[in-house]
């Protein structure tokens, strides 16, 4: 929870300030829970991989099912990941830092490095004079048009839903997590370097088990496909018809929480493989609250009942948007102004 949450425009800081203790009772990990979410993922997750060993021998093709359903198990290790990085997975620092690792590794991300990178993103969403900060590149509609030639074409081609969608999780898994950018910090560089020679040593290991070429196309597969996944979701949730941006001086912690992530209302199988990250106003409002409890937080506050769901199918129109219309106050496609095309 955050003191630095000024009174919302639309009176969301009101009700805010009006709910802050309901809102932290929800802020409390249920020891029995998370291990239970922990052994139904993990084990599964395994078992997945016992099964790809053994159907491989019969068919490739047969593996494919396996292969996407370890993906999704793969995006709700990544939340696990994501809540340890929080501390809102377990109650004790230690063991959100332990499982933190673990998670981080089944994932090829680096704990310490991504989550100091993600706190910035939480501090800074919906921020325009703060833009970089772990969120997805959007430039403003007046920035574009006096950009430079070779600056249109690299905004293009990143906003570019082939780009982003299936290149950029291989840069992510690649060069983003391997190598640490200038301005990291030593214990980022630790953080990362340490992430990748524990996945070498992971490599070697179930090389020895299970043979290097299985490991090697399975796993990445599994990772390929869960992070076309992960990177779809970061992307939906802000980058959305009604999102909230603002200059440094106008900013305000609980709009950019309640209008600048969306709730995205996935049906209920989805749900529980990206577990409950759709809820992603309430979680950026409140970061504490583990996954598992961010339905409930939903139903039981008036506040986040205010916010429009996303569905499933309307989500797609987010691939449309590409810059902001600082002027009207709005995402908008390249198309909306000749200087723009």
């Amino acid at each position: 929870m955050t003191d630095k949450s000024n009174a919302g425009k639309n009176g969301f800081g009101e009700a805010f300030e009006a709910i802050r203790r309901e809102i932290s009772s929800f802020q409390r990990p249920s020891r029995l829970k998370s291990i239970w979410q922990l052994s139904n993922t993990l084990l599964a997750y395994i078992a997945l991989w016992v099964l790809i060993y053994f159907v491989k021998d019969y068919s490739y093709w047969l593996t494919l099912p396996l292969v996407l359903l370890a993906a999704g198990f793969l995006i709700r290790i990544f939340i696990i990941f994501h809540d340890c990085g929080h501390y809102s997975f377990f109650r004790s620092r230690r063991a959100n830092h332990f499982w933190g690792r673990v998670t981080g590794l089944l994932t090829f991300t680096p704990f310490y490095y991504w989550r100091m990178s993600h706190a910035r993103h939480h501090w800074t969403s919906g921020n325009l004079d703060k833009r970089g900060q772990g969120d997805v590149w959007t430039m403003t509609v007046s920035e574009y048009q006096n950009a430079p030639f070779k600056t249109k074409l690299k905004y293009r081609l990143y906003r570019n839903p082939l780009v982003m969608f299936f290149l950029g999780p291989l840069l992510i898994l690649l060069i983003s997590y391997r190598f640490p950018g200038r301005g990291a910090g030593i214990k980022d560089k630790v953080s990362a370097y340490g992430t990748n020679v524990a996945l070498i040593g992971l490599a070697v290991l179930m090389s020895f088990l299970i043979g290097p070429k299985t490991y090697l196309i399975f796993q990445f597969f599994i990772l390929y496909i869960g992070m076309v996944g992960g990177v779809w979701l970061f992307y939906v949730q802000h980058q959305f018809e009604g999102v909230y941006w603002s200059g440094d001086k106008e900013w305000d912690f609980v709009e950019a929480s309640l209008k600048g992530a969306s709730f995205y209302k996935l049906p209920p199988v989805l749900r529980w493989f990206t577990g409950n990250i759709g809820y992603h106003h309430v979680h950026h409002l409140s970061p504490g609250i583990p996954n598992y409890s961010l339905p409930k937080c939903h139903d039981r506050i008036p506040v986040f009942q205010r916010v429009k769901p996303i569905k499933l199918f309307s989500s797609l129109r987010s691939l449309r948007y590409r810059l902001w219309d600082e002027k009207n106050g709005h995402l908008v496609g390249f198309g909306r102004s000749p200087e723009a095309r």
